[in-house]
């Protein structure tokens, strides 16, 4: 690995000391306070939002001039209906528990000690994602919430608007008597993100959020601690059992709602004991979607019976997650060949049965190996702020402490706190 330019080592470690310093700070807040901040970054967005909308306006255009997909355009845009959304986040934050503080389990000891575990701030998180300007609110509001200092590193492509919601935001925090650089966006080249992922001591935990190649990057070049948020190549399985209508409803809810996220259906697989009857509509309605559709020998057949056009799925389709109005379709004999195809092609986000057969139901939630499964509901619903958790921070594929959507809790760590009157181990 090449050696990292020292001015940008310098210009991690200035920041990193002064979102320590920050820290500190919003460790001993009150929720009243923190939710006070809340509320004024929300109002300040709003106010902004003009201001905001021209920021990125500036990046569209060199999205579109430089050939950028549709779907990332898509997760780039903000309009004011938009800006209104993410302020409406911070707000929903401020309406949820504080986490710090939380006990998390406890007891008196026979020798009269009381232990309790509490929930404490992570510190100094660092965040690292593409053109997603709404995960610049988001990881700012749950940060603020959490007690936790975030340094914001955003794709290139969103540059100007990031830098006009950080803006915003540091400036109500100042308002509010809380340190602006509990919010600070990280600005520089390559160098800059690698001197992030190994401040290792300075920086506390690192989370990635974006595609397969940023994540991969991330994971295998920080030194510092990383919650790894995984790719969605995610599935909906209709099986025998399935209700045809609610199979109709959710498969093309789950990929056309808004193909350009995570938790949008990348594959269909079909039992084989429905796909009669099934295939030719819901190829329909993904076909008059604009889906483009990938499919195998049988899907295929009943496509061209229908008119609908389709192509020939390669061994990659199983495997890609397209942010896009694509997906790919298959036919398989019974529920072991659903299941071994999840096994072999899902990435461990969300999964789907629609099934009116409990069994079948039980044995895909306890077979399927993901963050979230789903019966006979959409995969879009995987997601915090459908869970009931506010804003989400990503969502996270491994299986240590945090899996599935992350909000407040998950942002935070533990800390023993041991109470005694005057006790020694003997």
């Amino acid at each position: 690995m090449a050696e990292i330019d020292t001015a940008a080592r310098e210009q991690v470690a200035t920041a990193a000391w002064a979102s320590r310093v920050a820290a500190r700070r919003l460790a001993l807040l009150s929720r009243a306070d923190k939710d006070a901040a809340l509320h004024a970054m929300a109002d300040a967005l709003e106010a902004a939002a003009p201001a905001v909308v021209a920021a990125n306006a500036e990046d569209l255009a060199h999205g579109r001039d430089g050939g950028m997909p549709g779907g990332l355009l898509d997760r780039l845009a903000l309009d004011e209906q938009r800006v209104a959304a993410v302020a409406a986040a911070l707000r929903d934050i401020a309406g949820l528990p504080d986490p710090v503080g939380e006990v998390v389990r406890g007891s008196t000891l026979a020798n009269g000690l009381q232990i309790r575990q509490v929930r404490v701030p992570m510190g100094v998180v660092g965040m690292v994602y593409e053109a997603r300007p709404n995960v610049t609110v988001d990881a700012a509001g749950l940060g603020l919430k959490s007690g936790n200092a975030v340094i914001l590193r955003g794709g290139s492509a969103a540059e100007s608007t990031n830098r006009a919601l950080v803006d915003v935001m540091r400036k109500a925090l100042e308002g509010q008597g809380i340190p602006a650089d509990a919010v600070q966006l990280l600005e520089g080249g390559r160098d800059a993100v690698r001197a992030l992922l190994t401040a290792r001591g300075l920086v506390d935990l690192i989370i990635p959020r974006g595609g397969a190649g940023l994540i991969q990057t991330v994971v295998t070049e920080s030194t510092v601690p990383v919650i790894e948020t995984g790719v969605g190549n995610v599935h909906v399985y209709v099986d025998a059992a399935a209700d045809l209508d609610k199979a109709l409803a959710i498969a093309v809810n789950a990929k056309t709602h808004r193909p350009s996220v995570c938790n949008a259906a990348e594959s269909l697989l079909v039992h084989e004991g429905v796909a009669q009857d099934f295939l030719p509509k819901v190829l329909a309605e993904l076909s008059g979607a604009g889906v483009v559709l990938h499919t195998d020998e049988t899907s295929g057949s009943a496509a061209e019976a229908a008119g609908i056009a389709h192509t020939e799925a390669t061994d990659e389709d199983w495997g890609t997650e397209y942010l896009a109005l694509e997906m790919a379709v298959r036919v398989v004999p019974d529920l072991d060949a659903a299941l071994e195809h999840i096994r072999e092609h899902g990435s461990g986000h969300t999964e789907a049965i629609v099934t009116e057969d409990r069994a079948a139901a039980r044995r895909f939630t306890a077979e399927v190996d993901a963050a979230a499964v789903m019966v006979n509901a959409s995969t879009r619903f995987t997601d915090g702020g459908e869970f009931g958790f506010g804003a989400e921070i990503g969502i996270s594929t491994q299986k240590l402490h945090a899996r599935g959507p992350m909000a407040l809790p998950e942002l935070t760590t533990t800390k023993w706190i041991v109470e005694g009157d005057g006790q020694v181990r003997v």
